[in-house]
């Protein structure tokens, strides 16, 4: 047994010579030497560089799309457009849903909630719909009742404050002009257009800090300042911005300058948003224009 062991390792270290001779001359034209052991070795290292180069010529060409239950471009394009459709789809059912717990809310003497209140009144909107499904004459149902409408009034106060917190500021008008284009949630137009001769001075509308001072393409000039009590307000489509961001400005300080820069502009105007936490609100709610 260990004589068989012995010639074993022996024939690993055992030279071994290949050699190639033209038929010919008999002229040696290559020849190629090595132990057992390095031939060993060599086709391991070949077997392995040969898979390799056939996993990253798979991977990184066409060729994997012939390999059984990969998809191919047309297949990845599908399943993109179905997600994208399904998101769509989605959102579309909550605002329906929205709209019928809307109607349910109404049937039981309760207020309606607005669309922009959909994040926020979820809970809301679930309690209101079990409400409306249980039959009201149970014990335990006006115990129900009476916690929710509670929870509602509690909120309704809690935005009455934050309004009355908005209404008691003294906004400055940004411009002189006239509304061209109102605030219109339901058309996506959750701002307003005023008309004023080009080069009009732009003004801010309470003290803040300029947060933006940039230009866009579509946009052009813009700037936006952020105030106190969570409002942030914005002007887009001037010719001129006089202010850089980080600055603090004063309501009433000169901003910027009316013009008509922008892809999206359609003549001298001033683009004006308000927005309060997030949510943006009607600023001739506010500001006497």
């Amino acid at each position: 047994m260990a004589k068989i062991k012995k010639e074993k390792r022996n024939r690993l270290r055992n030279k071994f010579r290949f050699s190639i001779f033209n038929d010919t001359s008999h002229e040696q034209v290559f020849a190629f030497r090595s132990s057992g052991l390095m031939m060993l070795i060599s086709i391991v290292i070949a077997i392995f560089i040969l898979i390799g180069s056939v996993t990253l010529l798979i991977s990184l060409t066409p060729l994997r799309e012939f390999i059984p239950g990969y998809p191919n471009a047309q297949t990845r394009h599908a399943i993109v457009q179905n997600a994208l459709k399904a998101d769509s789809l989605e959102q579309s059912m909550k605002l329906w849903d929205f709209h019928l717990n809307n109607i349910q809310r109404i049937v039981v003497g309760m207020e309606p909630l607005d669309h922009q209140e959909i994040t926020a009144s979820n809970k809301l909107i679930d309690t209101s719909s079990t409400l409306f499904a249980k039959d009201s004459t149970t014990n335990s149902d006006s115990l129900l009742r009476q916690e929710v409408l509670k929870q509602e009034q509690l909120i309704l106060k809690a935005q009455e404050r934050k309004i009355n917190q908005i209404e008691g500021l003294h906004f400055f008008s940004p411009v002189k002009g006239i509304v061209s284009n109102g605030f219109n949630i339901a058309i996506n137009h959750p701002f307003i257009d005023i008309a004023a001769p080009a080069n009009s001075a732009v003004s801010a509308v309470l003290d803040g800090t300029v947060i933006l001072s940039t230009w866009t393409e579509e946009t052009g000039y813009t700037i936006q300042i952020q105030h106190s009590n969570n409002l942030i307000s914005i002007y887009k489509h001037n010719s001129k911005l006089l202010k850089k961001s980080g600055e603090k400005v004063k309501a009433g300080t000169v901003i910027a300058l009316v013009g008509d820069t922008g892809s999206l502009s359609s003549g001298n105007h001033l683009h004006f948003e308000l927005w309060h936490k997030g949510v943006p609100i009607d600023p001739q709610l506010y500001i006497n224009f």
